[in-house]
């Protein structure tokens, strides 16, 4: 998870998806579009609530997932 001294704009997704993407080492937003779906999928604590909303997240900003 980040620290007090990383910044952080992901949306509220749940411990353990926070904890998924904080062990490959994304703590923001924009890191994701470097990442597949089914990749995040693929990691344990990764369920398909929390992709839904990074998802939207993503969106939101004219971002998505890569491929």
């Amino acid at each position: 998870m980040p620290t007090d001294d990383e910044a952080t704009d992901l949306p509220k997704i749940g411990a353990p998806a926070t904890r998924a993407l904080a062990g490959i080492g994304v703590t923001r937003l924009d890191q994701l579009p470097e990442r597949s779906e089914a990749e995040l999928k693929a990691l344990h604590g990764m369920g398909p609530k929390a992709l839904g909303i990074l998802r939207e997240a993503l969106a939101a900003r004219g971002l998505a997932f890569r491929g």
